[in-house]
């Protein structure tokens, strides 16, 4: 599956996009919520990691302007963030995230979450 990773901090980009390879996925990644809409308009990924605490342009916007587009508003999106609060999942929801993702990051539940919002899955997503 084509991964688009939207995060900042490159300890969190490397260890994703070298676990995420080793299961067979095709890993792009995109430091700032600008180069993430446009790597998402040039390589329509099957789904989108999105950091929501970005540079340039945060996650909320990146979201809402991916969801917005007719191009790219059906590609799933997870929401990564340290924002672990009450009615944080609910505010990346209302984003346009498909589904939300605490940090720090529980691989396994995340690769889980990947799995049910994969093109042709028939699994819902969990939180």
């Amino acid at each position: 599956m084509r991964v688009l990773l939207v995060e900042d901090h490159e300890e969190i980009w490397d260890f994703l996009s070298r676990r995420l390879s080793r299961r067979g996925h095709e890993v792009t990644v995109a430091t700032d919520g600008q180069a993430g809409i446009d790597r998402a308009r040039a390589d329509m990924p099957e789904i989108i990691l999105l950091d929501m605490n970005l540079p340039v342009l945060d996650g909320w916007s990146a979201a809402r302007l991916l969801k917005a587009e007719p191009a790219t508003a059906g590609i799933p999106v997870i929401a990564l963030t340290a924002h672990a609060m009450s009615g944080d999942r609910e505010k990346a929801l209302a984003a346009g995230c498909d589904d939300y993702h605490p940090k720090p990051i529980d691989f396994s539940r995340l690769l889980a979450q990947i799995e049910a919002l994969a093109p042709g899955s028939q699994a819902p997503a969990k939180a």
